[in-house]
Parts: structure tokens; sequence; C-alpha cells
């Protein structure tokens, strides 16, 4: 059975990513969109500074330009870009070779060939919202994604409203390549370690869980 990835999005400081990695986060992402949580390029450079190889450095933009957002991976030494805007294929495909996750608000219209015409190297599936782009905290109807979970054309990573209490049902109705956590690992508007440990925790236990009755 494959590892569940875990992603703790809307990291903000050095405390928060050395406690996300060191809590057995995957990948960690830093937001340069309009957001609560938007940090700067130095500050995302600073923040990431004393991060372990193996942990994956995600900037998260919004119809952002390709010339900005090249120079803010390359500041950053990012490993992967999470396009959260209407950003088309032909873009994507500019931003090669960094590995694209492209994400999509989840509503019955949305179709995987649809998203598989970006190439992605995986698809996010968040909440929709008619005022913002993700980061709203609410969930949706996980039915909505289950034609995404296994696709041949990219692996798929669950959003949108994720949190210790919840997410080992979401594993259970979804199953998908990866889960994409933020507000449901706060306090008091800041990252909490004991979240991000309570979070991954229930992650894992849905794994040990799969390996005792040899489910896939």
């Amino acid at each position: 059975m494959s590892t569940v990835r875990v992603k703790i999005c809307g990291i903000q400081t050095e405390e928060e990513a050395l406690a996300g990695a060191a809590e057995g986060a995957d990948a960690l992402g830093f937001v340069f969109a309009e957001s609560p949580r938007r940090v700067t390029p130095e500050e995302a450079a600073a923040a990431m500074e004393r991060l372990p190889p193996f942990v994956s450095r995600t900037g998260v933009f919004v119809d952002e330009t390709l010339e900005e957002v090249r120079r803010i991976a390359r500041l950053c030494g990012l490993d992967v870009l999470q396009l959260h805007g209407g950003e088309s294929p032909g873009y994507c495909r500019a931003l090669r070779p960094w590995r694209i996750i492209k994400s999509f608000p989840a509503n019955s219209a949305l179709i995987p060939e649809e998203c598989a015409r970006y190439r992605p190297a995986a698809v996010l599936l968040d909440t929709a919202y008619p005022e913002r782009r993700g980061g709203g905290g609410r969930t949706f109807d996980w039915r909505l994604a289950e034609p995404f979970a296994g696709h041949a054309s990219f692996p798929l990573i669950l959003a949108g409203g994720l949190d210790p209490g919840n997410v080992f049902r979401a594993l259970e109705a979804v199953r998908p390549y990866g889960v994409d956590v933020s507000s449901g690992v706060e306090k008091n508007g800041a990252k909490c370690r004991q979240k991000i440990r309570e979070f991954i925790g229930e992650v894992r236990r849905w794994e040990e869980r799969q390996k005792m009755t040899g489910e896939p």
C-alpha cells in the first residue's frame, strides 16, 4: 500500500516550517497570493533555510505572471508550483521543468479529462467558493472527488476543510494520493504543532488500518 502524502500549507515562519517537517510532513506550502497567510519571497526563503532535504517546498500562486512565478521559484528554491487560479494548460507548460499541482474547485461539472489537459504532476481538489480561491476551511461533498482518485493521468490531492477530526473519514471516502491542510492545523491563526501531529497521526492510523485489513 502506498503512503499517503501530507502537505501542510500556509506556512509563515521558520518555526512553523520546522515543526511541520519534524512531525513528518512530506511537503510544506508557502502562499504568494492574496491570503491571510501570504508571505513575501524573502520571508519564505528564510523559513525554508533549515528544512531537511527531503521535504518538498511548494509555492502557491493565483493568476500570477509567469515572470514573477519564475523569479520567486528561483529565489526560494521551490520544488513544486501549486496554481490556484484560472491558469491555462499553456501557462502550466511554460513553467516546466518545475512540477505543477493544478488546483480546481470541486463541482459536479468538473471532469477528470478536463484536468488531464493540464498535464499536471498532481490535481488538487478544493472547496468551491464564489469569492475566493480555497483556504476557507470548509469541506465539500467528497463524492465529487471519487472519479479523480486513482486516475491514470494524475494523482489526486484532497483539500478543503480537512482537520484531525475528519481526515480519517476523508481518506476512507476518497483514497487520494495526498491530503492538504492549512487552517485545520491552526490555533489562533498560527500553525499548531500538536494539531499537525494529530493530523498526520490520523493519516498514519488510516494507513495501518488498511494494512491490517489488506485493503489497497
